[in-house]
């Protein structure tokens, strides 16, 4: 008893706790990453609301964290802001920042974003409908996506055998414009 009691008095010294301390949880530590700025831990936040992992699903706080990321030039959280923007899931539905998302991430390089930026201009989403801008995303995204995006070739060979040769040489030099820009942004 009196080696026990006197054990016990050494770990208290020595700065042990007699009880353990709870497990800190992946939410706690990608939580205090996110509050102090870390844009992937604001991404991996975001997704962890959207989907329910750990956390309970929470479209708002979804969009939240990955306003803060896509704020800080996150291309996935610019991405998942587009996607919730475009729905409507945890935000007003807003096609205008549904394309204003989606194009920043591109303009970053994100084959995902490029893909769905030609369905937005050949489709009108949000903005005027422009084919030869949606031939020169999936061009792009086709590129851009590793092997290749199988929907964006499509398109563009469908696209490609109706346009005419105006819009071929239009299409291309935006190509070219596009291809510039995503380089000098990836370049930053």
């Amino acid at each position: 008893m009196r080696l026990t009691l006197i054990a016990l008095l050494l770990a208290g010294f020595a700065g042990c706790d007699a009880t353990p301390e709870e497990p800190v949880s992946e939410f706690d530590v990608t939580l205090k990453a996110a509050e102090q700025g870390d844009a992937n831990a604001q991404f991996l936040l975001g997704y962890m609301y959207e989907v329910g992992d750990g956390v309970p699903e929470d479209d708002t706080e979804a969009v939240k964290w990955f306003r803060k990321a896509a704020e800080q030039g996150h291309d996935a959280a610019q991405y998942n802001l587009a996607r919730m923007y475009a729905s409507g899931d945890g935000t007003q539905k807003n096609d205008t920042e549904a394309v204003k998302w989606c194009r920043k991430a591109g303009e970053q390089g994100l084959a995902i974003a490029q893909l769905n930026l030609g369905f937005i201009y050949s489709n009108g989403e949000g903005i005027p409908e422009d084919y030869v801008e949606a031939y020169a995303w999936w061009s792009i995204a086709a590129t851009n996506a590793i092997n290749g995006s199988k929907d964006a070739k499509e398109r563009l060979e469908q696209m490609k055998a109706e346009f005419t040769p105006d819009q071929l040489v239009a299409a291309e030099k935006r190509i070219e414009a596009l291809t510039e820009q995503i380089n000098a942004n990836k370049a930053k």
